[in-house]
């Protein structure tokens, strides 16, 4: 998994767009393999930009787009076709990392089966055990490589570990506190949890995330957390992002509900 990291930096770098308060951002949280939660959300998304006509809408989606649902395919599919005709930026996850080091070192399937990804093998086709061993594990690896269309790979290949923007700082897991954002190691951006949520620190931009599932989306003032665990609650959430304003929608029985947060503290 290190090894694999430090291959990543090379291969996609991090986005740094100074976009000003010109632009409107939606963000999105973990989809985790529900292509109908996605077609909902952008769905919702696209019918805010026709009402409300922003000059600059973008579209981030914050990673950890399979494992655990049943459609990683599908979701796939749908993000690598809609990321042609839209002003969209989709992140690397610690899934799709995952992901990635199987095809070059199909062992991590022990691990990775844990969290999702027999459903994300089955969903290209695959029949894989409850517990692979090494044997099939390789042969799983080699299964997936054939199944897999050119389009997806390369779109999982072409994933950034970060978007910046003047305001905001979009990342998949979170940021370590007390290092500088430009100076951020890439396993912290895709797996850090505790030390990052329970810290109050000025990160110089609000770190808006994903990754640690909760109840209701967090808007705080140093950062902006937008998991929802939409592949356990049916909620997948985004959150739109103009100047000071942060608005929420959502899938589900609680789409029509929207937080509005305006001041000088979300700064």
């Amino acid at each position: 998994m290190r090894s694999l990291l430090r291959r990543l930096v090379g291969q996609t770098g991090d986005l740094d767009h100074d976009e000003g308060d010109e632009s409107c951002i939606y963000a999105v949280g973990d989809v985790h393999g529900h292509a109908d939660l996605l077609h909902e959300i952008c769905a919702r998304i696209d019918a805010d930009i026709r009402k409300s006509r922003p000059a600059r809408p973008v579209q981030v989606f914050l990673g950890d787009y399979i494992d655990r649902g049943p459609d990683s395919r599908d979701v796939i599919a749908m993000l690598e076709q809609r990321r042609r005709t839209r002003s969209m930026i989709c992140l690397l996850g610690n899934h799709e990392a995952c992901l990635l080091e199987f095809l070059v070192n199909p062992d991590v399937l022990a691990q990775w089966r844990q969290f999702g990804g027999l459903q994300t093998l089955m969903s290209y086709g695959l029949s894989p055990s409850p517990n692979p061993d090494a044997a099939e594990r390789r042969a799983l690896a080699q299964q997936l490589v054939r199944q897999m269309p050119p389009a997806h790979l390369a779109f999982l290949r072409s994933l950034p570990i970060c978007y910046v923007h003047s305001r905001y700082f979009f990342v998949h897991a979170g940021v370590r506190p007390g290092v500088a954002l430009n100076q951020q190691r890439k396993e912290d951006l895709l797996w850090i949890r505790d030390d990052f949520l329970v810290s109050e620190e000025d990160f110089g931009k609000v770190v808006v995330h994903g990754h640690t599932p909760v109840h209701e989306a967090e808007l705080l003032r140093n950062r902006i957390n937008v998991d929802t665990g939409a592949y356990a609650t049916g909620r997948l959430t985004c959150v739109k992002l103009e100047g000071p304003r942060r608005t929420l929608l959502m899938t589900g029985n609680r789409a029509a509900r929207q937080a509005r947060h305006e001041g000088s503290h979300n700064g």
